[in-house]
């Protein structure tokens, strides 16, 4: 086992740009046509077994956590991104062995009367640690 500090460094599992096709937005046309959508999420989890077993049972299968975004962007038809966000925490936190999940979702074709490149929404939680 490599050695840790008594200060707890954090490892994270990042998955960014996951690409995703749906049907959120407060406006019809949004809802109707669907639209890409982009999610970043960044998970804290302890990566000292996996660091020295070098077996996929010793941390989180980020394939699996891409899958679970996927599905749970794709299934639900939201108004709100800050909506989708959460249900994307919620995925992440799914798993006991998450400390603590970062989701950043992603509008590139916002609808806005100014110009932009996008909208994002950046959602953090931690664990309760009881």
């Amino acid at each position: 086992m490599l050695p840790r500090d008594e200060e707890q460094q954090v490892d994270r599992i990042e998955v960014v740009g996951l690409e995703v096709w749906a049907h959120h937005g407060v406006l019809l046309h949004e809802q109707a046509l669907g639209q890409r959508f982009v999610v970043d999420v960044a998970v804290e989890v302890d990566l000292s077994t996996a660091m020295v077993s070098d077996d996929l049972g010793d941390t989180l299968d980020y394939g699996v956590l891409a899958q679970e975004v996927h599905r749970v962007v794709t299934e639900a038809k939201d108004q709100l991104i800050e909506r989708v966000a959460a249900r994307v925490l919620d995925v992440c936190l799914s798993d006991e062995r998450v400390a603590a999940a970062e989701v950043t979702v992603h509008k590139p074709s916002v609808p806005l009367t100014v110009p932009a490149t996008e909208v994002r929404v950046t959602v953090r939680r931690e664990r309760d640690p009881a």
